[in-house]
């Protein structure tokens, strides 16, 4: 049976966590507080989840999302995650995380950022432009006309297809927007970011976003 680990168990990471459990999936959820304060979500999830540290979670996980902010990007184990597929959901907002320079200037992603810091990981981009709630609420099964889709972005062509069937189990299609230093497509701002498409209204909106002068 796969094994999701999470690191970060927030409000995009918890919900991950129940739609990965109502799927089939065994998961081990984890944050940067300690495993005692997940006691309540896995009560919730049940008995195909446990509480563990980030080190665990990226040891235990087939797959394992990283859903943390950008600060703590650099605190995300690494020699557990070596050839693993990886998720990023994450998302630069400087009023929150302060700026930074590399990302102010273009010069690379956030999801660049954790796929520098993690090596030989299989970094994809996706989750990140959709709320927790939708997430939670929009999930249809396959072939669902109208089905919500996700944009993936990523290096590795079987990491991607690895996130694209996990995106299609927890209920929506994927959309492959091309490698990882394009996934400033789907960043805050752009067309496809917190809109609901279906694939093709997806591919749409990736097309047309435009990134700002000092690209």
């Amino acid at each position: 049976m796969t094994t999701l680990g999470l690191i970060g168990s927030g409000n995009i990471g918890g919900t991950l966590a129940r739609l990965a459990v109502a799927a089939g999936y065994d998961v081990v959820v984890s944050n940067s507080r300690g495993p005692e304060t997940l006691v309540d979500l896995v009560a919730e999830l049940g008995d195909r989840a446990r509480a563990g540290t980030a080190q665990e979670a990226a040891e235990a996980g087939d797959l394992v999302v990283v859903s943390v902010p950008l600060k703590a990007v650099d605190q995300v184990p690494v020699e557990p995650l070596q050839g693993k597929l990886v998720i990023d959901t994450n998302n630069y907002y400087w009023q929150r995380d302060g700026h930074v320079a590399e990302l102010d200037a273009q010069q690379i992603t956030s999801a660049g950022l954790l796929a520098r810091h993690l090596g030989d990981a299989h970094v994809v981009k996706a989750f990140n432009h959709i709320t927790a709630a939708d997430l939670g609420s929009q999930g249809t099964p396959a072939g669902t006309p109208d089905r919500r889709a996700l944009a993936i972005f990523g290096d590795d062509h079987d990491a991607k297809v690895g996130a694209a069937a996990f995106i299609d189990t927890v209920g929506f299609d994927a959309v492959d927007g091309g490698p990882l230093d394009e996934s400033w497509r789907i960043e805050p701002g752009t067309p496809g970011y917190g809109p609901r498409f279906d694939a093709a209204g997806l591919r749409g909106a990736l097309d047309a976003a435009v990134r700002p002068h000092g690209a």
